[in-house]
């Protein structure tokens, strides 16, 4: 008899009698699946202290009687909290693992994070003091607080370890550290807040057993009308959060706790399609990893905001990539060229012009304000229309390679990412795009470059600015910005600036700012 088994206890449910499972003598609640009554045990009996409101459908992959490995134990699901803030909601799904220690199992940008709950050595800061962005030691360890939201508890189910409070609202401050460990401080209980200790994981990773086999249909079953023109919205993802109907453009919030009560929307203008098309593959490799296979599934056009009328603007792409055992990364395509890039779980140490990150230093490059222009495709955070985030850019430098470091914060929330440069033939070659589609992706001089030398690098980089001189003076003088719109859509920023400087508005596409992308906006987060 395995030791799950020995540690089951069952007993009825005291308001429908069905009967009411505990796999752990340490757990103290469970909600009855029959009647969604909340149990709280008392000895051997159940007393009833509250109702589950029904859980909305996530669709997510997880679900209870689901069971893993981590760190060489085994674990079951047994439980899950719904939560909500004011940019979204998520899950957390309560595991047990064979030796009888309980955690939690959360989303974390489209990735997870496993956690466990741990004593304070020390008095938490109060909730006033914790600032996003700021260093605070906690434990005796130093973490940067990475967000600060209200939290709402909307429904349970299964076996939990602590009686849940439902529908109370609390705060939950996120914080990260260079160790790439996330720490949560939960501040439910008045002067007695919660810390619980993490590590991001991946699904595979984790070899589970017993996830939900029918996603596919479940994802299907989110199929439905347009708001704005009716035609059919058909999301892939199983954790999408906003996606673009693919007739009108709109962009249609379908968060699981929008579905019902209408879907908020609103309109942008149809475009072109992006140089990459929405669906195509490509093979490439993260950051001292191997290349694995990464499908295009959202795009966004995003510029900065200049602080003057003399600082010029800058306008960059980036294309949201999905791959099942690694989650989500970024393809951005910026003036100065392309880059990979991806969420860290971690935070850098430091601030200010430089930030240490695994034993490298960064240098900043600049601080600037981007907005979402445009967008197609479907994303795991809810889009807004043109959001914003403060974004500053670092750069580690080793041989003719960068590596990067992007932090963004919009509104509570802090996420930082790391990535490297890519030269356009990789990029190329990773898509398998056609042949004419070469030279429309070179930003940078290193992507003419290759082995040649370097007075033949210097020549092509010649000639490549003086073609793009006589492209910009041709653009403004014979007000003609076809090349614009071909290369980047009717809807983008480079063929809406030309157009603005063949009327004399004076606003410049320069090569200030331009993002190593990553995250913005709301949604995300362990929580």
């Amino acid at each position: 008899m395995s030791s799950s088994q020995q540690r089951r206890w069952e007993a009825a449910c005291p308001h429908c009698g069905a009967p009411v499972a505990f796999a752990s003598a340490a757990s103290a609640s469970a909600v009855c699946s029959y009647c969604r009554s909340t149990l709280v045990r008392e000895g051997e009996a159940l007393r009833k202290i509250g109702l589950s409101a029904e859980l909305f459908e996530d669709y997510s992959p997880v679900q209870l009687g689901a069971s893993g490995r981590h760190a060489g134990a085994s674990f079951s699901v047994l439980g899950r909290l719904q939560l909500r803030y004011a940019e979204g909601s998520w899950n957390e799904w309560h595991i047990l693992f064979d030796g009888g220690r309980s955690a939690w199992l959360s989303e974390d940008n489209g990735a997870f994070v496993i956690a466990f709950e741990a004593p304070l050595d020390a008095p938490a800061p109060a909730l006033d003091e914790l600032v996003v962005g700021a260093q605070h030691i906690i434990n005796g360890q130093p973490w940067q607080v990475a967000s600060k939201l209200e939290t709402t508890l909307l429904a349970a189910e299964g076996e939990l370890p602590h009686p849940p409070e439902l529908l109370k609202s609390f705060w939950v401050v996120e914080l990260r550290n260079e160790l790439g460990e996330v720490g949560s401080l939960q501040y439910s209980q008045p002067g007695r807040p919660s810390w619980s200790l993490g590590r991001s994981v991946r699904l595979a990773e984790l070899a589970m057993s017993g996830l939900r086999q029918d996603s596919s249909k479940s994802v299907a079953a989110q199929a439905r009308s347009c708001p704005s023109c009716g035609a059919a919205l058909e999301p892939r993802l199983e954790n999408s959060q906003s996606i673009v109907c693919g007739q009108c453009q709109s962009v249609v919030d379908i968060s699981r706790d929008a579905l019902g009560a209408g879907l908020a929307h609103y309109a942008q203008q149809v475009g072109m399609p992006p140089q990459i098309p929405l669906g195509s593959t490509g093979l490439l490799a993260l950051s001292g990893g191997k290349p694995l296979p990464w499908q295009v599934v959202g795009y966004l056009e995003r510029c900065d905001i200049p602080e003057s009328a003399e600082d010029e603007q800058s306008f960059w792409r980036e294309y949201l990539l999905f791959n099942k055992t690694e989650g989500f990364a970024f393809l951005v395509d910026t003036d100065e060229g392309w880059s990979l890039v991806r969420p860290l779980t971690g935070a850098p140490r430091g601030k200010g012009e430089r930030v240490e990150w695994q034993g490298k230093t960064f240098s900043k490059r600049w601080t600037y304000t981007a907005k979402v222009t445009h967008v197609l495709g479907e994303f795991y955070w809810r889009v807004k229309r043109e959001e914003r985030a403060l974004v500053s850019d670092y750069e580690c430098k080793t041989g003719s390679r960068s590596e990067l470091l992007s932090r963004e914060q919009s509104g509570q929330e802090v996420v930082w990412s790391q990535g490297r440069t890519l030269d356009a033939a990789e990029v190329h070659k990773a898509f398998a795009l056609a042949p004419e589609l070469g030279a429309a992706l070179r930003r940078d001089a290193t992507s003419l470059g290759g082995d040649s030398g370097t007075l033949l690098r210097n020549i092509a980089v010649g000639l490549f600015m003086v073609a793009l001189v006589f492209a910009l003076i041709r653009g403004c003088s014979r007000d003609d910005c076809e090349d614009y719109r071909d290369a980047y859509g009717a809807s983008s920023q480079e063929y809406q600036q030309c157009q603005q400087r063949s009327s004399g508005s004076g606003v410049r596409f320069g090569s200030g700012g331009g993002s190593y992308g990553g995250y913005s906006g709301g949604g995300g987060g362990h929580k």
